[in-house]
């Protein structure tokens, strides 16, 4: 432990909070302890609360993460292409890589991105957290716009509910694919790729008013 002690606290923090991702994804947050956490990072639990206040904190440090992860794979799949079809494309792609590489935390922006602030209390990383969700909102929802306006894109629809109700169906359909992969190819004889293929096919199809191939 004295090697450590000299690391910085930073170091401790991401050594953790890596370790407590992996135990968050097998068992759930709810089933995982602080004392499980502190023994599979090789820490006594004293120390562990020397770097995280409780579980929550470290929950807020991983919903950080998680965030600035998803907003560099939209801000990529943003910049990289011109056409409306191809941007969403590639959203797609990088969505599907996000939830492939860090499966925890794509489920984690599903189900645990909540926020409010009206107390005052809640963790410098909730906030930084919030400020990034915006960030992506904003981000998809100037590509809806913008596609809305070349006419790519069908012009009836409200921007916000527009952007929820994709980002749903996308994460929903991604998800869906990831735990039922061995279902799909004994039922539908489809691949996990053929069936998000398919799937986000018929979600452009929907928001572009019959543009593309179902």
């Amino acid at each position: 432990m004295g090697r450590r002690k000299k690391e910085p606290q930073n170091v401790h923090r991401e050594r953790i909070g890596a370790v407590a991702s992996e135990l968050f994804l097998e068992k759930g947050i709810g089933a995982t302890s602080m004392d499980d956490i502190a023994r599979a990072a090789g820490y006594s639990k004293a120390t562990l609360y020397v770097y995280f206040e409780n579980k929550e904190e470290i929950v807020s440090l991983l919903a950080l993460d998680s965030m600035k992860k998803l907003c560099a794979c939209i801000s990529r799949a943003l910049r990289q292409e011109k056409s409306t079809k191809a941007k969403y494309d590639l959203i797609c792609q990088e969505l599907v890589r996000y939830q492939e590489e860090f499966p925890f935390y794509f489920q984690m922006t599903l189900e645990k991105l909540n926020f409010t602030f009206e107390n005052e209390k809640y963790f410098p990383e909730e906030k930084e957290t919030f400020q990034v969700g915006e960030e992506i909102n904003q981000m998809m929802e100037e590509f809806l716009v913008s596609g809305m306006e070349k006419g790519d894109l069908r012009g009836d629809m409200e921007v916000q509910p527009a952007f929820f109700s994709c980002w749903g169906m996308l994460s929903g359909l991604i998800q869906f694919a990831a735990s039922k992969k061995e279902y799909m190819e004994s039922a539908m004889g489809l691949s996990k790729e053929q069936f998000l293929q398919y799937g986000f096919q018929m979600i452009y199809h929907a928001v572009s008013g019959g543009e593309g191939e179902p």
